[in-house]
């Protein structure tokens, strides 16, 4: 046998052995641990100190000058920005055990739009199955009161794999002027479905699953501004660790879905507002 069949047959070996890794290392079941979301609550409260203390509305706001209108200018030609964040807490790395924090933040520019216009379309929570689709399989308003909303989606993650979960979500909205408005949208029950639309479709146990999605919180902040609307989502989620001795091949994967997503929300929310 030659060298370049002896390659042939170790490249195919390998391509066998990732997917089937792909395929059976995320599946097997996680536990979330109280430890892992006291660690989370900790990265998220000292995440919201600085977004309270910030004197900027937008993210885009706190960059260096020049920065800023090269910014300015490639959102108006309609590109989307996207940017990896990291809280630490006085300079040191939060820790999360047994777990992920993944945090990004996002922002996308929307002609001839208003605040009113975009807060409307982020609060018609049973049009989100319609909108979102396929990330948002399902989606209800389960009740409102004033700014608060609470909220049912179904999302549909597709990476090699499928997870379905079931989620709800309590919603505050804020409006600080005329020109602006923000939202706090926290998950408060996240479920994996397992058979999904079958007749053997069942919850698996809250905390102990494929650990794919154990918490997600978006921060969204809308500005009237320059012919229309800026909107940025800030998100952070908490999804299980990567087994020892895997994270070469698994990783990539469980990291991707988060960048992912926020992409397509913003990408479609322009595109809606747009349209």
């Amino acid at each position: 046998m030659n060298n370049a069949h002896r390659l042939t047959r170790v490249s195919v070996s390998v391509a066998v052995t990732a997917v089937l890794l792909l395929w059976a290392i995320p599946a097997a079941a996680a536990e979330l641990q109280a430890r892992t979301v006291a660690a989370f609550n900790h990265y998220v409260q000292l995440t919201e100190a600085r977004m309270d203390a910030d004197v900027a509305f937008l993210w885009l706001d706190t960059q260096p000058e020049g920065r800023q209108q090269m910014h300015r200018d490639e959102l108006r030609r309609g590109a989307l920005l996207i940017e990896r964040l990291t809280t630490r807490d006085a300079g040191r790395e939060i820790v999360i055990p047994d777990g992920l924090v993944h945090h990004w933040i996002g922002l996308v520019f929307v002609p001839g739009t208003t605040v009113d216009r975009a807060l409307a379309l982020l609060q018609d929570y049973d049009r989100h199955a319609q909108i979102y689709q396929p990330a948002v399989a399902r989606s209800k308003l389960l009740a409102r009161d004033g700014d608060r909303f609470r909220v049912y989606l179904r999302f549909f993650m597709k990476k090699v794999i499928t997870v379905i979960v079931n989620s709800e979500h309590e919603a505050r909205f804020k409006r600080d002027g005329r020109d602006r408005a923000q939202s706090r949208i926290y998950s408060t029950r996240i479920a994996e479905v397992e058979a999904p639309d079958t007749p053997r479709e069942r919850e698996k146990p809250i905390g102990r699953d494929g650990g794919y999605l154990w918490r997600l919180y978006t921060y969204w902040r809308f500005l009237e501004r320059d012919g229309g609307t800026y909107v940025q989502c800030e998100s952070i989620s908490l999804t299980r660790d990567i087994p020892l001795g895997f994270g070469w091949l698994i990783r990539p994967f469980v990291t991707s879905i988060p960048r992912e997503s926020l992409e397509f929300t913003l990408a479609t929310t322009r595109k809606t507002l747009a349209s």
